[in-house]
């Protein structure tokens, strides 16, 4: 009976991979002696004993090989097996006397098995003459003649067919290929011209399943005489040394898996030849034949097949490894030239697409992007920076390995589906955890015709009390329309990108060590100039305060004595020096915010911004100013730092002041690994022309009779919020107020010195 499968719980990947190699039956074609060595004592034998030779399984059981053999072919059997190479004694003609003078000749085949038992398979003798080799020679040298004229792979497929249908004469021979998933196609078809055509057709993984394949990768050849024969069973079933079924892998006699010979029933076919072709120690394909009725074809004529099709398939592996050999040698150029255009640009990226040929021409595809730092380059077609900003993160989650590729990313990536068109197949390759280099290729609509419904390819049957797989019934075309998938990349474009990503590690690896010694220079000049202004500084104090003293004694003397011109000359020597004393303040307090910074720690925004409000209490009352704020984080930061970055800001608000009372509020905002912080006014406003000037030191958009100050508090924000790995920028326009806005990473500046070391020393340790 047909079992639901939705309201039943079965193991149907047991029930597809089950060891079909483990076996207690073979086909009733020939015999099967399993040998215990030296002695060569039977231990099993298949229970067709009594129809080939007339002699009972019973009677042949625990006997020695010696007991059905003469000495003359036991000495050559011996002389065979010992000499380690069972090939060259395959297949060994013998012959055992059956009844009187009558003999049954035999092809005996030899070989081991993996528990390492002796397995003896007969067939009886069809034609008492080997096939002639120059007839045979012949006929693979006419074959290699049409391949060699032949330029396109899929007459070379057809070549073969046609050639192993012309030397068996079976109704139909096909020649199937296997893809990446497990499924496969008929690529080359020779037939009948009454039989139903499978030319084109794909078929799913389940009609020859990963135990199947794994078979025919071991054993090259399989021959199924009479798919309709009734198997033989071994006697005794269990081996009694091992206690288990036999191993039967390499076998030919093997009896299929019951189906595998429904599956034979269903398409119409009563006997079949299989040759597995194999490249690269992995199943490419498989020549398959089939016949309506039963048919036998002698071994020597099975292994010419064999021969024949491993000859002819060699010549398409090397047109294959030729067509791949020219390809990845033009990548390999291309490569070549993008590595010399990264080293002469200062910028690696720019050598990756300004040039001609590009990023692209490396894969084939469509469109890149190249995401280093916070920077999108793109090229081609390409998804939206914002939809790329997502997809990074995604593959940051998921990326375990030095490549990622997919020719379907929606199926795995749902967001992908929006940006089909130029984004089903993607191509990634990490450079550190942050940077990456994608290639992309369209959607490639495509209508795939299969042998059957791929999604009823079996069914669960219960019979008896087992349950077992039952093969499609309908052969019929179906066809199927595949979506959201892209061309697929081919191994050379794989390789060649991560051969790409081996020489940006080392050129950014190269620019990390030249940065890293530029940082460690720069920090000697700043520690020095620290030192200087620090020293310069103090050494002006005392200077100043001479002439600030003098002069105030000169006015206190002779006040009387001056004439008006003389005591104005003086009120300006004085605004001088208090004014020269106010730089030299903020100088200092600039060259310290460095050394300031050190001592961070968990720190209340809120308690660092009451502080600041505190010291600018006097200002607010005067200019009746509301100040106003979000509810505040915690971070790591300097305390006395942020108080004076709020002070600064609020302070500079008030200033700046339009006619109203200055509305002043403070925004906190938390993003993906940083807090952003603003600081929002209705003053006067900036024009966006000088939105950066505004933070140089000294740098002033006002006369000091408009507006008091040295020009040093935004120099010193900026010097503040670069401490601690921050960015701070404003947004404004004249008359209508401004935006300070200032950023704090969330792991806080020790965190950060720790990832740029990181980044210099060990950026791209993944995979190195």
């Amino acid at each position: 009976m047909k079992i639901d499968l939705e309201s039943h719980t079965i193991n149907i990947t047991s029930l597809k991979e089950a060891p079909i190699h483990l076996s207690a039956q073979i086909q009733p074609h020939g015999l099967l002696l399993v040998l215990e060595e030296p002695e060569l004592k039977i231990l099993q034998v298949s229970n067709n004993t009594w129809n080939i030779l007339g002699i009972t399984a019973e009677n042949i059981l625990q006997k020695k090989l010696e007991d059905l053999l003469d000495s003359f072919q036991i000495e050559r059997i011996q002389a065979g097996l010992s000499s380690g190479n069972l090939e060259f004694i395959n297949p060994t003609k013998i012959w055992i006397r059956k009844k009187g003078d009558d003999y049954a000749v035999f092809d005996a085949v030899f070989h081991r098995n993996a528990e390492g038992f002796l397995i003896v398979e007969l067939e009886p003798t069809i034609t008492q003459e080997n096939i002639p080799f120059l007839s045979f020679y012949h006929l693979a040298k006419a074959s290699i003649s049409q391949l060699q004229e032949t330029a396109n792979l899929r007459d070379f497929c057809q070549i073969i067919v046609q050639e192993v249908r012309k030397v068996t004469d079976f109704d139909r021979v096909m020649l199937y290929k296997f893809d990446d998933d497990g499924h496969g196609s008929v690529i080359a078809e020779d037939k009948l011209d009454n039989l139903e055509p499978y030319l084109g057709l794909h078929y799913p993984e389940s009609d020859i399943p990963k135990p199947a394949r794994k078979l025919f990768t071991s054993n090259s050849i399989r021959v199924i005489p009479n798919a309709h024969a009734q198997a033989v069973q071994m006697i005794p079933s269990v081996n009694p040394v091992s206690d288990r079924p036999v191993d039967l892998t390499n076998s030919i006699l093997r009896s299929a898996a019951t189906c595998h010979l429904e599956y034979l029933h269903n398409m119409g076919v009563g006997a079949s030849l299989t040759i597995s072709l194999i490249k690269d120690n992995k199943l490419w394909g498989l020549i398959a034949c089939h016949h309506q009725t039963p048919k036998l074809i002698s071994y020597e004529l099975r292994k010419a097949c064999e021969f024949l099709g491993r000859v002819i398939f060699s010549e398409i592996s090397a047109r294959e490894e030729t067509e791949d050999y020219d390809y990845r040698m033009n990548l390999t150029h291309i490569q070549s030239l993008l590595i010399e255009y990264m080293s002469q640009e200062d910028n690696f990226v720019d050598g990756l697409v300004k040039h001609q040929p590009n990023i692209l021409d490396l894969t084939g595809a469509h469109g890149a992007a190249v995401c280093f730092g916070e920077d999108f380059t793109l090229i081609g077609e390409t998804p939206k920076e914002e939809d790329l900003i997502f997809l990074v993160q995604w593959l940051k989650n998921h990326l375990e390995e030095e490549v990622f590729y997919t020719d379907s990313l929606p199926q795995i990536y749902p967001d992908a589906e929006r940006y089909k068109n130029v984004a089903s197949g993607l191509l990634a390759i990490p450079i550190s955890r942050r940077n990456y280099v994608l290639w992309f290729r369209p959607e490639v609509i495509q209508t795939v015709n299969w042998g059957g419904d791929p999604h009823k390819a079996f069914e669960v049957n219960q019979s008896d009390g087992n349950v077992r797989l039952c093969p499609r019934k309908s052969f019929e075309l179906w066809k199927e329309t595949v979506r959201l998938t892209s061309l697929p990349w081919k191994y050379v474009e794989i390789k060649a990108a991560l051969e790409l990503r081996k020489a940006i590690v080392n050129i950014v690896l190269r620019q990390a060590d030249e940065l890293a010694q530029l940082a460690h220079d720069l920090e000697s000049s700043n520690a020095e100039l620290k030192k200087f202004a620090y020293v310069a500084s103090h050494d002006l104090q005392e200077p100043l305060n001479q002439v600030a003293n003098y002069v105030q004694l000169l006015e206190m003397r002779y006040q009387e004595e001056l004439d008006e011109d003389a005591n104005e000359f003086i009120t300006f020597a004085v605004e001088g020096v208090s004014l020269m004393q106010t730089l030299i303040d903020d100088v200092l307090a600039y060259s310290k915010v460095d050394t300031q910074a050190i001592a961070f720690q968990l720190t209340e925004v809120e308690t660092a911004l009451e502080k600041a409000l505190g010291n600018l209490r006097q200002r607010i009352a005067e200019t009746g100013a509301t100040i106003t704020h979000d509810p505040l984080p915690t971070v790591m930061a300097g305390s006395t730092q942020l108080m004076q970055l709020f002070q600064n800001l609020i302070a500079n608000a008030i200033k700046f002041r339009s006619e109203e009372a200055p509305q002043i509020h403070i925004g906190a905002e938390r993003l993906e690994d940083e807090w952003l912080f603003s600081v929002k006014d209705n003053g006067i406003g900036i024009e966006p022309q000088f939105s950066d000037r505004i933070f140089v030191i000294f740098q002033r958009l006002h006369t000091r009779d408009e507006y008091h100050g040295t020009g040093m508090g935004l120099a010193i924000c900026k010097k503040i919020i670069e401490c601690h790995r921050g960015r701070i920028w404003v947004e404004s326009q004249l008359g209508q107020g401004a935006t300070f806005y200032f950023t704090i990473p969330v792991g806080g500046r020790e965190r950060e010195r720790r990832n740029g070391r990181k980044t210099q020393n060990h950026l791209f340790s993944r995979g190195q």
